[in-house]
């Protein structure tokens, strides 16, 4: 599967300890195509590697898409409409099971090329409980090629409710990686302070916060994660075009006329612990977006602001977790 695996091992040059380098894949998949999508993932991952990348980052449900059709196909929302039954059904084929195949290869990728892998995925369940549902998973594979975290979105958000269910407590913890402690939240879990405590308990160096799309407030809530978490915080969108909603949905006759027209832009950033960007937002533009980290300025920020110990008080307020099994 990896094609260029001895020149890429080659070429990487080992980083001093607390020096980190992390990219984001800012770039659409091939949308409701998983085999596809799982190839090119593959592939910008490679090429991540072949920079120095030690941490590698893709933006919301990477495979195989972000279901955007929800907020820009006018009907998509009726009862019991055709169209928007057969989009599902697309989507539900192509999504994956965890663990499966699809994982396999990824954990593939990265313990031969000894890289962090955080990817969003739609996730089918095959067997039991739940199997006609979906969900807004996010996935943390560690160098080694474990697969170290496997968390669903709590709550999915407005419309996204017609295509996702509730997850749960698991995975609501950073884990140790050859790139120091790493978790991830999912869009507007950003906004449920528990579910921020919950990772800021937990340890985090860096934490992966995916979006659809990184507008205004997506930043601020980004930043004011980095502020208070006392981390760095790689804020990951992607793109979408008009060409790829599902073809068999309205589009408005704005929409219609412009296929090329991004409706998902990116905006992806990287932000310090002290709240400023390392990266300042990029929109518009499919790339690897890259930064070398310093983990020791995490202990100089903390100084000021610790969530979990000097500025909590755990003697007025009561905190615990539900976490819904072990990692």
């Amino acid at each position: 599967m990896l094609k260029n695996k001895g020149k890429i091992m080659s070429a990487r040059t080992k980083m001093p300890s607390n020096k980190v380098m992390v990219g984001i894949i800012q770039a659409s998949p091939v949308f409701s195509d998983l085999e596809a999508s799982l190839a090119k993932a593959v592939d910008y991952i490679e090429r991540a590697a072949r920079e120095g990348v030690n941490l590698v980052a893709f933006g919301e449900t990477w495979l195989p898409g972000y279901p955007a059709w929800l907020d820009h196909c006018p009907g998509a929302a009726l009862w019991n409409h055709e169209p928007t039954k057969e989009t599902f059904a697309r989507l539900r084929r192509n999504s994956i099971v965890v663990p499966g195949r699809e994982t396999e290869q990824l954990a593939q990728a990265a313990r031969e090329l000894r890289v962090s892998i955080v990817i969003g995925v739609n996730e089918r369940v095959e067997h039991g409980a739940g199997n006609g549902t979906l969900y807004n998973s996010q996935l943390i594979f560690n160098s080694d090629g474990v697969l170290a975290v496997h968390h669903r979105k709590l709550v999915p958000t407005f419309t996204e409710r017609l295509v996702w269910g509730q997850g749960d407590g698991k995975g609501l913890a950073a884990v140790q990686t050859a790139s120091g402690r790493v978790g991830s939240l999912v869009c507007w879990e950003h906004w449920m302070p528990l579910a921020r405590q919950a990772m800021h308990e937990s340890g985090e160096h860096i934490h992966v916060a995916v979006f659809p799309e990184v507008h205004e407030m997506h930043q601020i809530t980004s930043r004011h994660y980095a502020f208070e978490g006392r981390c760095f915080v790689l804020a990951v969108g992607l793109l979408m075009r008009v060409r790829d909603l599902p073809a068999g949905l309205t589009k408005t006759a704005a929409l219609a006329d412009t296929p090329d027209a991004l409706i998902l832009r990116g905006g992806s950033s990287i932000i310090a612990p002290n709240g400023s960007f390392v990266v300042e937002p990029v929109f518009d533009e499919e790339r690897i977006i890259t930064a070398t980290l310093d983990l020791d300025s995490i202990d100089r920020e903390r100084m000021t602001l610790d969530v979990t110990g000097h500025y909590a008080r755990p003697d007025v307020f009561d905190f615990s977790v539900r976490s819904g099994g072990e990692q």
